[in-house]
């Protein structure tokens, strides 16, 4: 994407995978030394994959949420790879799980600065209050996400099922201020998502 107009990173994709079978957890804890698991505290066996580097809470029920991954291929070559690694310590688990994204949490530049005062009367499906919160919160119908919108032109995308959807919602935003006259862009637009990003949270 250009750096004139908006640009996006994701910072993490959260899946629910259903395994259809119920698991021995205390077995699975033995045989796998990387695995924690301490039903005291928490009755999911966690699990922490390197490449990619994937956070797995696997459940009796056979049920696990995936966290960690920033793509969509990621998430798929993490999944291969928990199925592997359980069935070759004695699970019986299918190959091709059903898994279900159920949020996509990304962060953006629209590369422009941002009326919020003005915004937050034009938009609908928009709350600003600057005492509580110094950005806007606006809830998109289609596609279904909620993007915080910061004046600096920082924004965070959140409850996306897709790749896709956070692309066309992020676009999607930049066109509606841009046509509402809220947005300032930026000489040259040449500014990086980088750090000062998370500083604004």
């Amino acid at each position: 994407m250009s750096s004139s107009g908006p640009a996006y990173r994701i910072e993490n994709i959260v899946a629910t995978v259903n395994l259809g079978v119920e698991l021995d957890l205390e077995r699975l804890a033995e045989r796998l030394t990387m695995a924690e698991y301490n039903p005291d505290q928490f009755p999911g066996l966690i699990l922490r994959l390197t490449k990619p580097r994937i956070s797995a809470l696997i459940f009796r029920t056979g049920k696990m949420v995936a966290t960690g991954a920033k793509n969509e291929e990621d998430l798929k070559n993490a999944v291969r790879a928990l199925v592997k690694l359980l069935r070759d310590h004695g699970a019986e688990v299918p190959f091709d799980p059903e898994v279900q994204i159920q949020n996509i949490v990304a962060s953006g530049n629209l590369h422009a600065e941002v009326d919020l005062e003005q915004a937050v009367l034009m938009l609908e499906n928009a709350m600003y209050e600057p005492e509580q919160f110094p950005g806007l919160i606006y809830r998109m119908s289609s596609p279904r996400v909620v993007i915080l919108i910061f004046g600096s032109g920082k924004i965070v995308c959140t409850g996306a099922k897709s790749e896709k959807d956070v692309a066309s919602a992020v676009q999607k935003l930049y066109n509606q201020l841009k046509e509402l006259g809220v947005l300032y862009v930026e000489e040259g637009g040449e500014e990086e998502l980088g750090e000062e990003f998370e500083e604004e949270l």
